[in-house]
């Protein structure tokens, strides 16, 4: 076999480890999210949300559109997760901020979700920082022409399909996940 068609193949052993890898970790959050009886894009917005944040900055991490975040925001507000804040430069602004109810279910997802990537059972502690630099290196490539950049909205149906979960909700699976408040 020649060196292009190697690099072909290689190139597609890669793309279907990817995808294969991809759908374990988003049924992976699906499952968590279903035990948590929360819809699954809760996972990600509790993720992104590291500090105070706002709105229209979260939807830009999140990648999706304004109406998408509002619908967020107001579900984690139900629930005792988040509220929102004025922004202390422009109070126009306002600013998506984790209750402790909400850093508290943020921290065990976060936990559970580490403990459960395959990289954690399978790969040594070099291996991980090896495989992170790659990551890395390939994040601050050169976007492909025609794809979705970090800042390119999608709608809400795309982002998630689950209906969300009454508000209380929130069984016992994870234990030390905190009650909401109503």
């Amino acid at each position: 076999m020649d060196s292009e068609t190697r690099g072909k193949q290689l190139d597609a052993e890669i793309l279907d480890g990817i995808f294969e890898l991809l759908g374990r970790i988003v049924a992976l959050a699906e499952s968590m999210a279903q035990r948590l009886c929360v819809p699954s894009f809760f996972i990600k917005a509790l993720h992104t949300l590291e500090r105070p944040m706002a709105m229209k900055d979260l939807g830009k991490r999140m990648h999706c559109d304004p109406s998408f975040v509002t619908t967020v925001a107001d579900m984690l507000e139900k629930r005792g997760l988040a509220t929102r804040e004025a922004h202390p430069g422009d109070r126009r602004v306002k600013n998506l901020v984790l209750t402790g109810d909400g850093l508290a279910l943020k921290h065990r997802i976060a936990s559970e979700m580490a403990a459960r990537m395959p990289w954690s059972r399978a790969l040594s502690q070099d291996e991980r920082e090896q495989l992170l630099m790659l990551i890395r290196k390939m994040l601050t490539a050169q976007d492909l022409p025609g794809t979705a950049t970090a800042g390119s909205p999608v709608s809400p149906a795309a982002a998630d399909a689950t209906p969300p979960a009454p508000a209380g909700e929130v069984d016992d699976t994870l234990s030390a996940a905190p009650a909401p408040v109503s």
